[in-house]
């Protein structure tokens, strides 16, 4: 829960959400190289070497770890700014349709209320096409049995969804059940829509470029396997457990980087796409169940 004050300790020592087990694997290779280099300086071999201590700068290794840090972070926000940019058109569209829009006879109410679950669906949709996964029972509840077996055959089902509600719009007003003002501005709502689609799209389909990716993972192993022969000398027997510690912490901020740089998936770490979309549901049912506008009911009693 947002503003929920837990635990400190229960936080450092927690376990979901972590990446303690993504990187356990490579801490231990590298705790065990370290203990290799503390047998061998036992048995007096030239092991000692300091002058690595300057193959990887410090200062060079750490920069780059902020740097993909803070690249991966705003790919993050940047996907949770678009999720809030659908909220707030979602919210406004379903209000306006709701009030704007004429109902003289119960099929103008259900064709009304049709519409607003059309946006719900365009939520649940986009969430599928951001995880690349297929059209499914969730969604069901939301759109006819027609359009339901036409969305699974669409490549992109959240622009089509979005073409039904502007089609349904456009109707509307043809009927002039719908003035053109009003039409104008729920177009737009519409058009910022698509722009939190498009903005999660830009950010699913622009990966972090492979040879950065690839540089900074050879840097972090050449810095983690050079910290034995530096501290050997000083260290013995502790130059293992050191180098843990260490490469726990490299190696800690370089997968955070990785987890959050794609914010769409199921990850503990990744947004929660799953409760915004059951928020949206919420919202859509509770203005539903509320009574017909004034304006509803003067143009009825007409």
């Amino acid at each position: 829960m947002i503003g929920e004050r837990r635990p400190w300790f229960r936080v450092a020592l927690q376990f979901r959400g972590s990446i303690v087990v993504f990187i356990l694997p490579r801490v231990l290779l590298c705790a065990g190289f370290g203990f290799v280099i503390s047998v061998l300086y036992f048995f007096n071999l030239p092991v000692s070497l300091p002058i690595l201590s300057s193959i990887v700068p410090s200062i060079v290794l750490g920069l780059l770890l902020v740097f993909r840090t803070n690249t991966a972070y705003d790919r993050f926000w940047e996907g949770r700014r678009c999720w809030g940019t659908l909220i707030i058109a979602v919210r406004n569209l379903a209000r306006q349709i709701w009030v704007s829009v004429s109902d003289r006879d119960p099929e103008d109410l259900d064709k009304k209320k049709s519409a607003l679950r059309l946006l719900v669906a365009f939520a649940i949709a986009m969430k599928l096409h951001l995880r690349q996964e297929p059209i499914g029972p969730e969604i069901e509840p939301f759109v006819s049995p027609e359009s339901y077996e036409s969305l699974k055959k669409m490549n992109n089902p959240p622009l089509e969804i979005a073409f039904w509600i502007g089609d349904y719009l456009s109707i509307q007003h043809e009927q002039q059940k719908l003035d053109v003002y009003r039409l104008t501005a729920m177009n737009q709502l519409i058009n910022n829509m698509i722009d939190a689609l498009s903005g999660c799209e830009r950010i699913l389909r622009t990966p972090m470029p492979l040879a950065y990716a690839i540089h900074l993972k050879q840097l972090l192993l050449l810095y983690c396997f050079a910290l034995p022969f530096q501290m050997v000398k000083e260290l013995s027997w502790g130059t293992g457990p050191v180098v843990a510690l260490i490469s726990f912490a490299l190696f800690g901020i370089e997968e955070i980087g990785i987890e959050i740089e794609n914010p769409f998936g199921h990850d503990p770490n990744d947004l929660p796409l799953d409760n915004i979309c059951a928020t949206m549901k919420r919202n859509i049912e509770d203005l539903i169940s509320l009574s017909p506008s004034v304006h509803n009911r003067v143009v009825e009693n007409g």
